[in-house]
């Protein structure tokens, strides 16, 4: 924080969010993390008495407070189950700004988030730089997709994580901009960092079938991560500069949609963009509410405003391939976006969809989380893979990029 009385309004602002919250506990119910450890400091709950007195906690044990809510995936079941309807996520995010702001940012979060992360020709060099020397550390160790590589090298960092190899981005094709076809219709498309980096079949897939539907594309130059990371670690000026950044490269084209292929990225633009131009001028706060009204996931914006048809025509024969799918965390709690990618899957007659016990459970990703409690983070894991093998399916659909990694 720049000051004692800018730390003392953002204890105030947070106290008045904590109000409504009952302790009725109904949170324990559906947070994965209190469902592997048990321990009450774990679920919403917990954290909320620990915030009610966070001044003296932070002066006490800053160190402490921010380990306590690290152990969060904010995944959002707590504020989709709160019969009170608590703003449980901004209440958690200005808790993380406020504990960020007393200890201070690290210099590798500072470098990543306010350096790399706002400048994508530096973050590109980089990751092109990855991408030609990744086999001198990776060996390809497939799963069933084929796509998986293990660090031996790198294991006391990676432990027994696998990752994606990195293959050629979508950046690489360079920009684009079509005009509308027969659907009359042109969208500024957002990517984001692992559908441009790491899953760039993702968003190929995406513009493929914009492209089939006569829809026109504006896929600028410049654009870089929506801020999802950095609001999480407590960095608001970082997410606020990457914010502008992008506002300011989409704010050169036209378009009625801004359609992106990461549930986490569409709620990010939709919900926290707003929320961080509070203190901007009036002239920005306007141009973000309307790239906010405009943000919709893909899927959404397939079944909803191009009226895809609720399913198929019939195949000859019995479906071939049975799919389950995984609701992500944003798409569904955050946007209410379930019943849209279940009606794309459904669009295929050669698929047979079967649904998964706890669909919309977190599947224990929650991005930095899985980097730095990789145990829990692991055993969450583990009862989303049980509840997956027991469908019988042979692929498992998501909307979410980072669930596809975790």
């Amino acid at each position: 924080m720049k000051d004692v009385k800018s730390l003392a309004r953002a204890l105030m602002e947070l106290d008045d969010k904590l109000i409504s919250c009952m302790r009725c506990g109904l949170c324990q119910a559906v947070c994965p993390v209190f469902g592997v450890t048990m321990w009450e400091a774990d679920v919403t709950r917990g954290k909320i008495a620990l915030l009610d007195n966070l001044a003296h906690n932070l002066i006490e044990d800053p160190e402490a407070v921010n380990e306590k809510l690290g152990r969060c995936l904010l995944c959002g079941s707590c504020q989709a189950n709160c019969p009170s309807g608590v703003s449980i996520m901004e209440v958690f995010m200005k808790a993380r700004w406020i504990v960020a702001g007393y200890l201070g940012l690290s210099p590798v979060k500072r470098l990543i988030f306010r350096s790399v992360l706002t400048r994508p020709r530096l973050f590109n060099l980089g990751l092109g730089l990855g991408r030609a020397f990744q086999g001198l550390v990776l060996r390809r160790d497939d799963n069933s997709q084929g796509a998986a590589a293990c660090s031996p090298l790198l294991a006391k960092f990676l432990g027994d994580r696998r990752v994606s190899p990195l293959t050629v981005p979508l950046h690489a094709a360079g920009p684009l901009d079509t005009p509308a076809g027969a659907s009359g219709l042109k969208v500024a498309f957002f990517p984001g960092c692992l559908g441009d980096k790491l899953y760039p079949a993702i968003s190929r897939a995406s513009l493929k079938a914009l492209a089939h539907h006569g829809v026109g594309v504006y896929l600028p130059e410049g654009l870089v991560c929506c801020g999802i990371p950095a609001l999480a670690s407590g960095d608001r000026e970082g997410a606020v500069r990457q914010m502008l950044i992008n506002a300011e490269v989409l704010g050169r084209g036209g378009f009625s949609h801004l359609v992106t292929p990461c549930g986490s990225c569409t709620a990010t633009i939709k919900e926290w963009w707003p929320k961080l131009a509070a203190d901007l001028s009036p002239e920005r706060r306007e141009a973000l509410a309307g790239l906010a009204a405009k943000a919709v996931d893909i899927s959404a914006f397939l079944v909803d405003a191009l009226k895809a048809p609720a399913s198929a025509p019939p195949a000859p024969g019995a479906p071939t391939r049975k799919v389950t799918y995984h609701d992500p965390c944003h798409l569904k709690k955050s946007l209410g976006v379930d019943r849209q990618p279940r009606a794309v899957v459904r669009l295929n007659p050669a698929y047979n969809l079967v649904e998964m016990a706890e669909a919309d459970r977190c599947c224990g990703c929650g991005g930095s989380f899985n980097l730095f409690h990789y145990d829990l983070s692991q055993r969450i894991a583990q009862r989303k893979r049980d509840n997956i093998v027991a469908t019988g399916a042979e692929t498992v659909v998501t909307g979410c990029p980072a669930c596809m990694l975790q």
